[in-house]
């Protein structure tokens, strides 16, 4: 297992090596620093603007493979990814904005498997009776909601409900409100500010959960190997559960595993709407900054992750089937 484990882990991170350089070729080549100075006034002239980008490695005039070597080898011994064109830290925006996604990452990923696979499960032992397909249609319905929509429609019942209830107890923007002190208390309010975001996410996220594993539950509710098991003296829920679930979970766990760096970079609707720094927006502002050293470093945190997640599919395939284990 250990040497499946390396094996997996050898491979991935080669292409994350041979990814996150091409990216910074092609971050030099389409993103252009200095046009951030451009609009600023006093107007600044080309020699000031090179000598303002010069201290982070960013100066057009130096030769690419040679920015490119002071950057990798900054990366490699020390673990720095460069500066914004402004001298903001990578290292600091990614390890602040990172955790602040994490927050509504988890939860909401854990919320989704939950609800979805739960739901899956429930409807696929019922078929075509009321509650399958009541759920059902509710899912399709959702799922064609734009991200936005159901965000901004999120953010209206909490306020209608915050205006009929007398209290203030759903907050609609921000990760934390102002002059809280304490650990419990600052703590308290966190958790008030992840709700809706954390709802949203989970709405969206639980719908493909619930059809895919419906769908593919079905798939092996009736197979041969489950007909056996209840032969055997298993209840069918029982054998449901133990033998066909079991297989059906395997594409699940993968699909989940490669959702996380999706819904980390990719959760900028949310984080705008409600207001959170987190990594979806870092990595909007870092193209729109024409921030070199932050897109790539973005990248290759998403390329972490995706390798992270593909390692712990790739484990969870070999608890959840036998053949793999055997193999």
């Amino acid at each position: 297992m250990a040497r499946y484990v390396m094996r997996k882990i050898s491979g991935w991170l080669l292409m994350i090596v041979i990814a996150t350089n091409a990216t910074y070729f092609l971050a030099s080549w389409f993103l252009d620093p200095r046009s951030n100075f451009k609009e600023l006034r006093p107007v600044r002239t080309e020699a000031q603007i090179d000598q303002a980008l010069a201290p982070y490695n960013l100066d057009p005039h130096v030769p690419l493979v040679h920015r490119w070597w002071d950057w990798l080898t900054s990366v490699v011994l020390h673990f720095d990814w460069g500066r914004s064109p402004t001298g903001v830290s990578v290292n600091g925006e990614i390890g602040y904005r990172s955790l602040i996604s994490a927050e509504l990452v988890v939860t909401a990923t854990i919320l989704s498997v939950v609800v979805g696979v739960t739901l899956g499960v429930y409807t696929a032992s019922r078929q075509y009776g009321w509650a399958d397909r009541v759920t059902q249609a509710l899912s399709i319905a959702v799922f064609n909601v734009p991200t936005s929509v159901a965000a901004l429609a999120v953010v209206f019942v909490a306020i209608w409900l915050n205006q009929h209830a007398g209290l203030h107890f759903l907050y609609v923007a921000g990760g934390n409100s102002p002059n809280v002190e304490g650990l419990l208390a600052t703590i308290g309010d966190r958790v008030l500010h992840l709700i809706l975001p954390t709802l949203t996410l989970t709405l969206m996220g639980y719908v493909g959960y619930h059809l895919t594993q419906r769908s593919l539950l079905l798939d092996t509710i009736n197979a041969e190997f489950v007909r056996t098991a209840q032969a055997t003296g298993l209840t069918r829920t029982r054998a449901i559960r133990r033998h066909a679930l079991r297989a059906a979970l395997i594409p699940t766990a993968a699909s989940v595993a490669f959702s996380v760096p999706a819904i980390f970079t990719g959760g900028v609707i949310t984080e705008t709407i409600f207001g959170w720094n987190g990594m979806g927006r870092y990595f909007v502002e870092t193209i729109s900054k024409n921030d070199v050293h932050g897109a790539v470093a973005t990248a290759a945190f998403a390329a972490a992750l995706t390798a992270i997640g593909a390692v712990l599919a790739d484990i969870a395939t070999v608890f959840l089937d036998p053949r793999v284990r055997v193999s």
